[in-house]
């Protein structure tokens, strides 16, 4: 595939942004930002047939000479992420026009500059232009979070856009760090440079440092469950499969390139990736509301990926990239579900729903699904990828990660009864029961989300080799980083 199309996808939801300012019709609105989106999925699946079969598309802007040109690459790791971000935004979209979150003139061009600033961190193989598009995130996530002006969400959006900035500071300390001790921030030309240069390690670090903070590993974790569960409906949606994936998706990334997935430093992440997954399920386990439970859970899965990386193995990344694409579909589907809920009961919690499933046997059936996979039982995506990463941690003996892993499964499927057994299935006091809204229905536009991104749950366990296969392509370019290496810097 040609690689002009790269920018193309930085670009167009840009413009299409700026277009939706200039043009405040809602119906234009909505139709460039599915239209959009929808582009960029296309795109995403031509790419990633490309980076399936091992090549690494890349492109120059404006054709500078390495070293100073901003170079867009994509192999099979970061167009499988493309396009997975691309259908979640789709399905965010879709949520916000039933909720009506995109009544406000600015939901989606600001959702528009959200994405483009995604796709560019996903695309780019320079740590300053990856500074940039983070930063292009940052500032419509934080007016996305607050522009209802509620109390809670403004107090949210002080919590998030304060740690953000903290993160970002120390990312561009530790990128100004790396150019200082190498001479450049080009990827390609940073490939392996952690091996021989403990100043560049510790410029790496810091790096990593940051990105952790942004991907809400323990112990910076404390942001996301305070923040999330104050968001809008759709775009808890939005950022539960963005946000935070940017931040591992950069974390994997450098450490491949940059450290080599060298073993002297396996410990620290290991470490990081079991605490994340233990500190994540207890603190979901505490919690009262479906977005409180399912903000935490948010925190714990992400240690899952990162044990995978931890293993720094075939079988681990593997596993690792398997999980993280169907954690980003069964996250959002329940965060959707639970959307779905506080939009027509107008509470999220437990105390105050009850018998949902008997009144809402489809959006009960959704739950359940995206529910039973994100605990990992069989046949569902889920206990694919907690069953591949075991068995990777098995294969190294790493006795304490699957035993670890293992634990935390069981107390993720207590958590999920809990929201069962509280809000779809148990009965509660008609006292406390929430306003008068407990014969309302749950209107099927607002499940359609739900089972949009719940669907690939079950097909990608039942059917996971077609994923299994391209996750393992592009594990294969993060142990040997070569042909990305070469990409970038030719």
């Amino acid at each position: 595939m040609n690689g002009s199309v790269l920018p193309l996808l930085v670009a167009a939801p840009l413009l299409a942004a700026g277009l939706c300012v200039a043009v405040p019709d809602r119906r234009l609105h909505r139709a460039a930002g599915m239209a959009v989106n929808a582009g960029v999925l296309l795109a995403g699946g031509l790419l990633l047939a490309a980076g399936s079969a091992g090549a690494v598309v890349t492109q120059r802007v404006g054709e500078w000479p390495p070293g100073i040109a901003i170079v867009f690459a994509s192999d099979a790791f970061s167009a499988l992420l493309l396009s997975v971000s691309a259908l979640l935004m789709l399905a965010g979209l879709a949520l916000a026009r039933v909720t009506g979150e995109d009544a406000h003139p600015l939901f989606t061009p600001l959702a528009l500059a959200l994405s483009a600033g995604v796709y560019g961190a996903l695309l780019t193989a320079d740590l300053f232009d990856l500074f940039v598009f983070v930063e292009v995130m940052l500032v419509p996530s934080y007016a996305l979070l607050t522009a209802s002006g509620e109390r809670g969400r403004i107090t949210a959006g002080r919590i998030y856009v304060t740690v953000s900035l903290l993160a970002s500071t120390l990312f561009l300390a530790g990128a100004g760090f790396m150019y200082g001790v190498t001479g450049t921030v080009n990827l390609g030309e940073l490939g392996g440079t952690a091996r021989y240069s403990p100043a560049a390690a510790l410029a790496g670090g810091i790096v990593l440092l940051a990105m952790a903070a942004k991907a809400a590993v323990v112990p910076l974790h404390g942001w996301l469950p305070r923040t999330y569960p104050d968001a809008s409906p759709a775009v808890a949606v939005i950022f539960s499969g963005l946000l935070t994936k940017v931040g591992l998706y950069v974390i994997i990334r450098v450490y491949a390139v940059v450290f080599g997935g060298m073993d002297h430093y396996r410990w620290v992440i290991m470490t990081a990736a079991l605490l994340t997954m233990v500190i994540g399920v207890l603190g979901a386990v505490g919690e009262q509301s479906m977005r409180g439970i399912l903000s935490f859970h948010m925190v714990s899965q992400i240690g899952y990926i990162l044990l995978g990386l931890a293993l720094f193995t075939l079988p681990g990344l593997t596993a690792a990239i398997f999980y993280m694409v169907q954690y980003i579909l069964v996250k959002a589907a329940l965060l959707a579900c639970a959307g779905g809920v506080e939009t027509t009961y107008g509470t999220g919690r437990l105390d105050r729903l009850d018998e949902l499933a008997r009144r809402n046997p489809l959006p009960a059936g959704v739950f359940m699904v995206a529910a039973l996979s994100l605990a990992g039982l069989p046949p569902l995506s889920g206990f694919v990828a907690k069953l591949s990463l075991i068995r990777a941690a098995a294969d190294r003996s790493d006795h304490v990660a699957v035993a670890v892993a293992t634990a935390v499964s069981l107390f993720t499927l207590l958590s999920m009864i809990k929201i069962w057994a509280g809000a779809y299935w148990g009965e509660i006091a008609s006292g406390t029961r929430s306003g008068g809204h407990r014969h309302a229905r749950i209107r099927w536009t607002l499940t359609a989300p739900a089972l949009l991104l719940a669907a690939p749950s079950v097909a990608l366990g039942i059917w996971a080799q077609p994923l299994l296969h391209v996750a393992g392509t592009a594990a294969k370019g993060l142990t040997d980083t070569s042909a990305y290496v070469r990409a970038v810097t030719r």
